[in-house]
């Protein structure tokens, strides 16, 4: 007789070993494996097949009529769910493949059939059909067949009083142990990333789409919930929500609780008298996220108007902390080393040897050698006065003003000499520089503040945009073109200040004096300060210069420096009394040399530099009219080199005084008259013309500036115009006793051009023609003002004999009014044959 053949255990190719290690792993059924597993087979004795289904892919557990289930959780630690989820392979296949490793039954779990069978009471003969585990979930599902005497309340009793007299305690906590229950709904087993947490959703569903469910009350959902652990709370949906299908929160005090609450309750059922309604309440659990270290990541995301000032603060003070030191460093180094090489040997040894090379000895610094020592004699009472006040102690704020060509930067450069530190600042680079970044990167190159973001301005200005639209309000990321320059001056005026205070020791003197009062009582220990082409463009934006002033007066009155300003703008107390209104300025002016200086700087000149061929010329041979020639360009010393070169290049002083008149007479009408743009010009091309010619008619080259003000073109805003022109450098005003005196050409060389340009027939007719067309408007427009008063008056019932007088001016000034229009038609009448008759 054969012998009874044993159960044989059929492994598919995925979770199976790679060997079989012992007998008794031989003789126990199967684990189902992941979603990719086969259906795995069990033979018992009398050749049954039993198969456990796909719980991964179809999601259920199918339990037949005459079969049960159970839940055991504990098994494993639940605080391993980060492993699970970086796990590359499905969890069923990762318990399969490393539990099986273990060859120790005693272990919980080492063996999940182990487990399951030393859960079940021996004497009750309980066969096991299959074992599902749920690892992240830290237990395991066990489905049993029935037996007929038994039912599945008694199975679980029975179960629950075998393991209080043997319990199985987890390998992790010895302290602790398993639990069981029985699965009462229809679990859902999938392998998504979602795990466990104390607090459950549970949400209540219709038996059936026809059907309506019915929402628990908290007695009820206490009856079926509070076996499982001891409960913290539940919370009901709030009344009126919208939110479907209804639902509550029933939150354990454990999460093993939760655990097994949600294994054995998920897909119940309540019926009518559970207090599920007429058709019943299906009951759908899940997992409710418990809120941890996310949490500050969600207020952060949940509060944008404390989080994103904040953070722009955040930023700012890390930047002041980290940067502002580096930047400051780099400044000193820039006024240390860098601006000040006379003093620093090395860097005067290099500065000679490229010198020698002829690197950087270009003609223009030949040229402004030679101007210099032709008028050092001319102009050193102004050296001393500036010297002088630099030794001053009380704050020092001094205006250069002059020309261009006055050579303003070579005579402070020259009186510096005395000075170890000083940084010039030049506003032309700043103020032609286009967008704000440009701008910030220029006057950080001025002072050498680095390292200086400016790229970083337009990112951040999309990031306040865009919290803007978050908030309501800007962040703060981006900081307006103002802070950046005051920050960038902020920097500079404390490197200048540790500059000062660095000579400074322990055994001065003067050690028990504070900063200021050190500063104070050591003018020649403050760096200085040059601030060049100041007001140069001032009419198109004005913020740098006020910030400079601003900061330049912080300067003077904390003693930190001296400060210069080199402008060729004659209206800059305007600007410069907004930073310091109760303080008089220390001004030099700087005109044009005499005609005895500027006849030297040409001989001088010739002598240095000789004729193209190096060879001496001749003095005498052709400049017998050197005098008349100097006399028209004036004491310019730009116009004085310009004809220089041409004399040494072979011209006639005569001939090159003519060239530079002709460049000149272009550049006017230019600029001036024919290519006027009324929205960035601030005079009309008649009124410039009309002072040209009113310059040109005077011998002396100056017209009083009130007959300029009273004539029909400059009646309205003739002082803003003025001023206009006069920044433009067209013309020069000349004051006595701080108010506006004469008119005269901002160049000598001007008033030549202005007598060329009136000397053209075809040009003055057309231009005299635009300003009597202009002044016949203006005449005209006075007649209409006059009728229309007239009118009014008209229309009076009664003449009141007060008004007759009144009727007789307008009448005078309507007849005043049309003989000037009549008189303008004469002359536009003369000035139409001439433009006929010429070409």
């Amino acid at each position: 007789m054969m012998r009874a053949a044993l159960p044989i255990w059929v492994p598919d190719p995925v979770c199976s070993l790679s060997r079989l290690r012992t007998r008794h792993m031989l003789l126990r059924p199967p684990i189902a494996c992941g979603p990719y597993a086969q259906r795995t087979q069990l033979l018992s004795a009398a050749g049954v097949r039993y198969s456990t289904n796909r719980p991964y892919e179809e999601g259920r557990i199918k339990v037949e009529r005459n079969e049960g289930m159970l839940f055991i959780n504990n098994i494993a630690p639940l605080r391993l769910q980060w492993f699970f989820r970086l796990s590359p392979v499905s969890e069923g296949q990762f318990v399969d493949r490393v539990l099986r490793q273990f060859n120790q039954p005693s272990y919980a779990a080492a063996d999940h059939w182990a487990i399951a069978r030393r859960a079940m009471p021996p004497d009750w003969n309980i066969e096991i059909k299959a074992v599902v585990p749920r690892l992240k979930e830290g237990g395991l599902f066990v489905k049993y067949s029935r037996p007929p005497d038994k039912t599945d309340e008694e199975i679980e009793e029975a179960v629950k009083i075998h393991l209080m007299d043997k319990p199985i305690r987890p390998w992790f906590n010895p302290f602790d142990q398993v639990g069981v229950g029985r699965v009462v709904g229809n679990p859902w087993i999938e392998d998504l990333h979602r795990f466990p947490s104390p607090k459950l959703k549970v949400e209540f569903c219709p038996t059936s789409p026809e059907t309506t469910a019915t929402e628990l009350t908290q007695e009820a959902l206490y009856t079926i919930f509070r076996k499982y652990g001891k409960l913290r709370d539940i919370e009901r949906q709030q009344p009126g929500s919208p939110v479907t299908p209804k639902f509550a929160y029933v939150e354990f005090s454990r999460v093993k609780f939760a655990v097994l609450a949600r294994s054995c309750v998920h897909g119940l059922t309540v019926i009518e008298k559970d207090g599920g309604g007429k058709h019943g309440t299906v009951l759908k659990i899940t997992y409710e996220r418990k809120i941890k270290g996310s949490w500050i990541r969600e207020w952060l995301f949940n509060h944008p108007r404390i989080v994103i000032p904040t953070l722009a603060a955040l930023i700012a003070g890390i930047t002041v902390i980290i940067f502002d030191p580096i930047r400051t460093a780099f400044i000193k180094l820039r006024i240390k080393y860098l601006l000040n090489t006379e003093e620093k040997g090395f860097w005067e040894w290099i500065r000679k040897q490229v010198r020698r090379a002829n690197i950087l000895s270009s003609g223009h610094q030949k040229s402004q050698s030679n101007i210099l020592a032709a008028i050092w004699d001319n102009r050193k009472n102004d050296v001393a006065q500036l010297q002088s006040w630099l030794m001053e102690s009380a704050g020092t704020f001094i205006v250069v003003q002059g020309p261009h060509g006055s050579e303003k930067r070579e005579l402070v450069i020259q009186s510096l000499k005395r000075h170890r530190y000083k940084v010039i600042i030049d506003c032309k680079p700043i103020q032609e520089a286009r967008g704000d970044s440009a701008m910030i990167s220029a006057a950080a190159t001025q002072v050498g503040y680095r390292p200086v973001f400016s790229w970083m301005n337009s990112i951040s200005s999309f990031i306040d945009l865009a919290s803007q639209g978050i908030i309501g309000t800007k962040a703060g990321f981006s900081d307006t073109l103002d802070a950046q320059l005051g920050k960038i001056w902020a920097n500079t005026g404390n490197a200048l200040k540790q500059i000062a205070l660095e000579e400074r020791g322990k055994d001065d003197r003067d050690s028990q004096l504070s900063e200021e009062e050190y500063l104070e009582a050591h003018p020649e220990r403050r760096p200085v300060v040059v601030i060049d082409n100041f007001l140069y463009r001032a009419s198109e934006k004005t913020l740098v210069y006020d910030k400079l002033a601003q900061w330049a007066a912080a300067l003077t009155t904390e003693n930190i420096a001296h400060v210069i300003f080199l402008t060729t703008d004659p209206s800059y107390p305007k600007s410069l009394s907004k930073a310091l209104p109760n303080q008089v300025f220390r001004t030099i002016s700087l005109g044009d040399c005499s005609l005895e200086v500027g006849k030297k700087f040409l001989l001088s000149y010739l002598e240095r530099n000789g004729g193209d061929d190096g060879s001496k010329p001749g003095l005498s041979q052709g400049l017998e009219d050197l005098e008349s020639c100097v006399a028209t360009l004036g004491g310019r010393l730009p116009d004085l080199e310009f004809m220089a070169r041409r004399i040494k290049a072979g011209e006639s002083p005569q001939s090159a005084v003519n060239r530079i008149i002709e460049q000149s007479a272009a550049e006017i009408l230019k600029f001036f008259v024919l290519e006027v743009d009324p929205d960035t010009r601030h005079w009309t091309r008649e009124q410039a013309w009309y002072l040209i010619k009113e310059l040109a008619n005077s011998e002396d080259a100056v017209v009083p500036y009130n007959q300029i003000l009273l004539s029909g073109l400059f009646k309205e805003r003739g002082e803003a115009v003025i001023e206009a022109l006069e920044q433009a450098e067209l013309v020069a005003v000349v004051s006595v006793n701080g108010r506006p005196s004469a008119i005269k050409p901002a160049r000598p060389v001007y008033h030549a051009a202005f007598r060329r340009l009136t000397g053209d027939k075809v040009l003055r007719s057309r231009l005299d023609l635009a300003v009597l067309a202009l002044l016949i408007g203006n005449e005209n427009k006075k007649i209409s003002k006059y009728e229309d008063e007239l009118q009014l008056l008209g229309r009076l019932h009664k003449q009141p004999s007060q008004l007759t007088s009144r009727v007789q001016w307008v009448l005078r000034k309507i007849e005043h009014a049309q003989a000037k229009v009549e008189r303008y038609e004469m002359e536009s009448a003369s000035l139409d044959r001439v433009l006929q008759s010429e070409r």
